[in-house]
C-alpha cells in the first residue's frame, strides 16, 4: 500500500523557517522523483521543488529562502522553508513520480500558514 505522509505544517510569523516532510511508503522510494506542491485558496496547485537524483529545482519564488532534500535510506524528502511570508501561506503537498513509468503518488497534504 503506498502511503506519502506530510507533516511539519502549522502556524508561523513572517520571518520564520518550518521544515517539513514527506514520510513515504509502499515503492521503491529511490526510483521516484519528489516533487512540492502547494495550494493557495482560490489559486491553482503551484510547483514549489523538485528533486530528482542529486539534482534539484525551486520556483523563482521560493529561491534563496527553501531547500528540498530527500533521505533515499529513510525514504523521506523534506522541505525546508526559511524566511516564510504572508504569500507562503497554502496547503503543501508532496508527489512522487516514478522516474520510468510516470506513475504519480500524491500525499493529503500539510496546512503552512504564514501570519502576525
Amino acid at each position: 500500500q503506498v502511503q506519502l505522509v506530510e507533516s511539519g505544517g502549522g502556524l508561523v510569523q513572517p520571518g520564520g523557517s518550518l521544515r517539513l516532510s514527506c514520510a513515504t511508503s509502499g515503492f521503491i522510494f529511490s526510483l521516484y522523483t519528489m516533487r512540492w506542491y502547494r495550494q493557495a485558496p482560490g489559486k491553482e496547485r503551484e510547483l514549489v521543488a523538485i528533486i530528482t537524483g542529486g539534482s534539484t529545482n525551486l520556483a523563482n519564488s521560493v529561491k534563496g529562502r527553501f531547500t528540498i532534500s530527500r533521505d533515499n535510506a529513510k525514504n523521506v524528502v523534506y522541505l525546508q522553508m526559511n524566511s516564510l511570508k504572508p504569500e507562503d501561506t497554502a496547503m503543501y503537498y508532496c508527489q512522487a513520480e516514478n522516474t520510468f513509468s510516470a506513475r504519480i503518488f500524491w500525499g493529503q497534504g500539510t496546512q503552512v500558514t504564514v501570519s502576525s
